[in-house]
């Protein structure tokens, strides 16, 4: 059975980023966002994450997602596994490092959120000598060819714990739980490319240095614990909830503001962060917040998750 279109265009999306072929043009403005999670371990290889979201507006929608979904496995899941491993030929060829790629899995589900539901297709596999290794760690001589983000997709690359990163090309966007790129960008040859360097501990007395490890162990327990209590509590609230109830506005101020918020986008060419929109209209952040939720219910912006924050993004017809 044929792919739909939407899906089929999706895949090759994903094909050309893994394959670490020549960059190419995608559309704009994409009604599906893909996230690469590369997370490279200390012997140098990485397990790959890909994870293919696409909201579902209708009958149609489902039941093209339904359609992928019944042949992931026997069909795109093998079309991965081969397409990788011709580009992993490549790319040892180019980084004279033996690769290899393997422990391939597919997975299809439909999850509900307040903001709509969404197909979501996530391919998992490993890459063997990915990361060049010896004094630290050396990631991005793999993709020979460069790499394409196409807009609202992203890419994040995380590094093994006892690693800082000593450069970096180009600059991440995020530095929080790895470095972070989001689309639509280009990287060249060889990028993005990161030096990682081995962080240890100078030579102590036994006594002296099983003192210091236990203090370093408790200290390290406690504050994992604070940090465990902290996140239950955030993720017991919707990003919304944690702030007070917002004024009431007339109807004459409620329009103002809500040209304000579209303005700005405008401006910033159709997107901004909610944050950044709070820190320029001076007001307080459940106002805002009230407001965008209102212009979100109406069609005329987009919430898009961005880790921690909100990404404000204009719809399309209404730049």
């Amino acid at each position: 059975m044929n792919s739909p279109p939407q899906y089929r265009i999706a895949f090759i999306a994903v094909l050309f980023l893994l394959c670490i072929l020549p960059s190419v043009q995608a559309a704009s403005d994409p009604d599906y966002s893909t996230t690469y999670t590369i997370t490279v371990a200390d012997d140098g290889s990485a397990h790959w994450k890909i994870e293919y979201r696409t909201l579902l507006l209708t009958d149609e929608d489902m039941e093209a997602f339904e359609n992928y979904s019944s042949n992931l496995n026997d069909i795109y899941l093998p079309d991965l596994r081969d397409l990788m491993q011709r580009s992993v030929v490549q790319a040892a060829l180019g980084t004279s490092r033996d690769m290899a790629v393997n422990d391939f899995t597919g997975n299809a589900l439909i999850q509900t959120s307040p903001t709509g539901k969404y197909g979501v297709i996530t391919y998992t596999f490993v890459w063997t000598k990915f990361a060049k290794t010896g004094d630290g760690l050396s990631v991005g001589d793999a993709f020979v060819g460069g790499m394409y983000l196409a807009r609202g997709n992203t890419l994040v690359i995380q590094y093994p714990q006892g690693y800082t990163v000593s450069s970096v090309n180009p600059a991440a966007d995020q530095t929080t739980n790895g470095l972070t790129w989001y689309g639509l960008r280009s990287f060249g040859p060889g990028q993005p490319g990161i030096t990682l360097k081995g962080t240890g501990f100078p030579f102590l007395p036994v006594i002296a240095g099983g003192a210091i490890l236990l203090i370093l162990a408790i200290t390290c327990m406690i504050f994992y614990r604070r940090k465990r209590a902290i996140q239950k509590q955030e993720d017991a609230l919707e990003p919304d909830e944690t702030e007070e109830s917002a004024p009431s506005l007339s109807k004459a101020d409620l329009e103002t503001l809500e040209e304000k918020i579209i303005q700005l986008l405008v401006i910033h060419n159709g997107e901004q962060f909610q944050s950044e929109i709070v820190k320029v209209l001076g007001l307080p952040k459940s106002t805002v917040s009230s407001t965008l939720n209102d212009l979100h219910q109406r069609g005329i912006i987009q919430k898009v998750r961005k880790g921690r924050e909100n990404l404000i993004r204009l719809v399309k017809d209404q730049v």
